[in-house]
């Protein structure tokens, strides 16, 4: 018989040992490898088979080595060295309490929002990308002493694990975890009860959360559970599998996580005591709702929705992850519409006003859908992509919200991403210290070697395991001992699997790629797992043919493909592998954190330029594929170009490298420069030292904290509701008043009489301001090289001012001077902007621009 219900009897932890459980309950763990070696000497054998989770082993420990260890003083030593290792962690000053003490004003708290957090495998709660840039972002946050409050969903059932079927065919299974299995408390009120969370559903339901906190380090993550008996059978679905479900199911998702979410940090900084946060950090589009709660907040005060609008944009940061419109989760306008209003949640704020901020209101938007990016833009003053590239596609993207504006003027800024080392670096390699020039080459090698003979064991174990699940005896698996060598030049590729990632570039021309296997001088193996959506055909059998070449027994030593993608497989992946490979159709990926993991490993990237590789590409640190951008519009054409520049990459540049050990002949040793790729082994030295510094989260959250957090704090400090009020009349006036802006009339005197180099224009400009005043606006000229269209790039601002007062007809004169800068072909043209001291120039999407009918029109040519 099966049991109906399934849990763990824990053993009670003697006194001596109680630091064990704090010690377990803190995440921090998961990147503090002497908690982790602390466990690990509570019960190896035991370690290994609770997967390095310190909850599961001490729910499966022996009530008799608990008492052995009791008596063990130097355990009990080592003991009370880690715990109060992590109390000075928890409690002693950092870098924001440094900041804040020497006078930076920083927000008091951070609340930040992401639909997935991917701390550590022993909390799935994460698919992919975006999920582990959450977790890092938490505890990079929690090692400068930022105060985070982070804000997710508990998925039952979490993200999918992927198994292959006989033939190679992605199959899908959904474990259950039981958070009273996990690092997971509950949050509670003063009676003991656990603290409850509610919204209100159409027809008069109810669609409760109970809230699970998570320590990770110094930061709290709370993750909203549906699962509970106060909730019927269809509302204690809602958190049941992430990024799963219909329309509906994820509408009630993502409330839940933004309206849900708000109330959860409410609830939890009044039983805590924790600071209220002064920012709301919105991690894509999917938790957009926590600005209407907001909203919804500053109503019950009796302030007007317009006013709450300006109230909450001040405080809040939106950060965009994807670079297509394909990635961005949008509603039927109907739907939305049913669950909020009077029948459903956030009385007080109507469901006109709900559904105007999801508005497409673009050119080619769809009037019947409700975006969640739109909404997100919509109610955050700041903004960002997640690379440089990323920013200008985003940019690109979204224009369409500020119509009237060129892409590069649309404000929305970017913060590279960056990975937490401690979580990602090897032990192998951080115990080579920080002076990495000063390792000599054979110590380096030497790692570099270890770490791939690791990953060779750890293929050779999953690739069996896999074979089982298939269906395979052990006896048809022999050929699995020979699978890989540890001296063979390893890549690596992981990744989800959409098809702008192209898993399978790789196979376009099988010969040639077989060649590369089997070269008798200078082979190559591959490494390759990642797992398609489970809704994705297409992405199942991009899997499947690249598992069905794997399998061929011509090349399966070779190459090998490792279902169930995930934290742990990534830790061993990463740092055995020398190459990286990412191959996406430029400019589809928006930062790429996997190839960040690797080279701080020493791992050479070999990438297409897209995302971080884009920005940061060094001959020193890797190569750069080719792409074939012109031929787009014929993706076969474009694949099969850019994957011959991939086989050539690696037959004649990369491979030669890392086999090139000068005359072998000549070593008188393993060890002797002769016998090591002395070349190689520099570009892994620069890569560890000059490139590393860059991937840093640590420096990705410096750079949240003191270009987007800080400013969004004094934002919303400055916005009390008398200064909100006033700047969303203000607003409304000017939109009222701005057809009513026009420029009526450029004209330019050159004082050399020519356009010539270092020499000046003076401009005048007539402009109609209707019913504002000049306080209201700026004119502008904006100058710089122009293309054979009249565009304008690389531009530059001149701000104009007014000549005096207006004249009969009620226009304006401005003036200024526009120096000639640079030779070729040269232009200009001016332009009105609103203008208000806690404003960006485009924040309100309105601009005036002359016509052609005005003057000199758009602008001068100059050569």
């Amino acid at each position: 018989m099966k049991a109906i219900r399934r849990f763990t009897v824990r053993p009670v932890l003697p006194e001596p040992l109680r630091p064990l459980s704090d010690l377990a309950r803190n995440l921090r763990w998961s990147w503090h490898s002497e908690t982790r070696e602390l466990f690990k000497a509570v019960d190896p054998d035991g370690w290994a088979a609770a997967g390095r989770d310190p909850v599961r082993l001490l729910g499966a420990v022996s009530a008799t080595r608990l008492a052995e260890l009791a008596g063990d003083r130097p355990f009990l030593e080592r003991l009370a060295g880690v715990a109060g290792g992590l109390d000075e962690y928890l409690r002693g000053s950092r870098w924001y309490q440094r900041e804040k003490a020497q006078g930076a004003e920083l927000p008091g708290a951070v609340a930040y929002f992401s639909p997935e957090f991917g701390v550590t495998a022993a909390l799935p709660q994460y698919s992919g990308g975006l999920g582990i840039l959450a977790g890092d972002h938490l505890k990079a946050a929690s090692d400068l002493g930022v105060p985070l409050v982070g804000v997710g969903l508990l998925y039952r059932h979490g993200y999918f694990r992927q198994s292959l079927s006989r033939d190679g065919w992605q199959q899908e299974h959904y474990p259950v975890l039981d958070p009273n299995e996990l690092p997971l408390s509950l949050l509670r009120e003063e009676d003991g009860r656990p603290s409850r969370i509610a919204l209100t559903l159409p027809g008069g339901r109810s669609l409760r959360a109970c809230v699970w906190q998570a320590r990770v380090g110094r930061v709290p993550l709370l993750l909203l559970d549906s699962d509970i008996e106060d909730n019927g059978p269809t509302e204690r679905e809602v958190t049941d599998r992430l990024y799963g479900g219909g329309s509906e199911h994820r509408l009630l998702q993502e409330m839940l996580l933004g309206i849900g979410g708000v109330r959860a940090v409410r609830a939890y900084c009044r039983l805590s005591g924790h600071p209220e946060p002064e920012v709301f950090h919105t991690n894509e589009g999917h938790a957009g709702f926590q600005g209407l709660e907001r909203i919804r907040e500053l109503a019950e005060t009796g302030l007007g929705f317009d006013t709450a609008l300006e109230a909450v944009r001040g405080g809040t940061v939106f950060t965009t992850h994807t670079p297509v419109p394909a990635g961005i989760d949008r509603f039927d306008r109907g739907l939305v519409a049913r669950h909020f209003g009077d029948d459903g949640e956030l009385a007080g704020v109507s469901t006109e006003q709900v559904l105007s901020l999801g508005r497409e209101t673009f050119h080619g938007g769809e009037p019947n859908l409700f975006n969640m990016a739109a909404m997100g833009l919509r109610l955050a003053q700041r903004a960002n992509g997640v690379s440089t590239l990323h920013g200008a596609v985003s940019r690109q993207m979204f224009a369409g919200l500020w119509p009237g504006f060129d892409p590069q003027d649309v404000p929305i800024t970017s913060v590279t991403n960056g990975v937490h080392a401690p979580t990602w670096v090897a032990p192998e390699i951080a115990a080579l210290g920080q002076e990495i020039t000063d390792v000599p080459d054979a110590d380096l090698w030497a790692v570099r070697r270890t770490l791939r003979e690791q990953l060779v064991h750890e293929v050779r174990d999953r690739l069996r395991a896999s074979w089982h699940q298939r269906g395979a005896a052990d006896a048809e698996l022999g050929w699995i001992d020979g699978v890989l060598d540890p001296d063979v030049l390893t890549i690596g590729f992981a990744r989800r699997v959409p098809s702008y990632k192209r898993l399978t570039l790789m196979l376009r021309d099988r010969e040639r790629l077989t060649d590369l296997l089997l070269h008798p001088e200078r082979p190559i193996q591959i490494v390759v797992a990642g797992k398609a959506h489970p809704a994705d055909d297409g992405g199942k059998r991009l899997v499947q043919e690249l598992v069905k070449f794997a399998d061929d027994p011509r090349v399966r030593h070779r190459i090998v493909f490792l279902p169930d993608y995930g934290m742990a497989m990534a830790q061993r992946l990463y740092p055995g592998c020398d190459v990286w490979l990412n191959n996406p159709l430029r400019p589809l990926e928006a930062c790429g954190t996997s190839g960040m993991k690797a080279a701080l490993n020493g791992c050479l990237n070999l990438s297409v330029l897209d995302g971080w590789w884009d920005e940061w590409f060094e001959p020193d640190f890797g190569w750069a594929i080719p792409t074939a951008d012109g031929s787009s519009a014929d993706e076969d054409r474009r694949d099969t170009l850019e994957a011959n520049a991939l086989y050539a990459l690696i037959e004649d540049r990369v491979a030669p490298r890392f086999y090139d050990r000068g005359d072998p002949a000549a070593a008188k040793g393993p060890k002797d420069a002769a016998a090591l790729p002395g070349r190689w082994i520099e570009m892994v030295r620069r890569t560890m030292t000059t490139l590393g510094p860059k991937l840093l989260a640590d420096r990705m959250v410096r750079e949240y904290v003191e270009r987007l957090y800080a400013p969004a704090a004094h934002a919303h400090r400055a916005l009390d509701a008398p200064t909100a009020r006033e700047l969303a009349d203000w607003k409304n006036q000017v939109r009222a008043a701005w057809p009513g802006v026009a420029v009526d009339h450029v004209e330019a005197v050159s004082a050399a009489g020519s356009a010539e180099l270092g020499s000046t224009l003076a401009l005048k400009v007539r402009v109609a301001l209707g019913q504002l005043l000049p306080d209201d606006v700026e004119v502008q000229a904006v100058a710089g090289r122009v293309g054979a269209d009249d565009t304008i790039a690389d531009a530059q601002i001149f701000p104009l001012k007014p000549a005096g007062g207006p004249d009969q007809a009620g226009r304006w004169v401005y003036e200024g001077p526009l120096a000639l800068d640079r030779t070729g072909p040269f232009g200009y043209t001016v332009r009105v902007l609103p203008t208000h001291p806690m404003l960006g120039a485009a924040d309100l999407g309105l601009v005036a621009l002359p016509t052609e009918a005005t003057g000199e029109g758009a602008g001068v040519l100059m050569r």
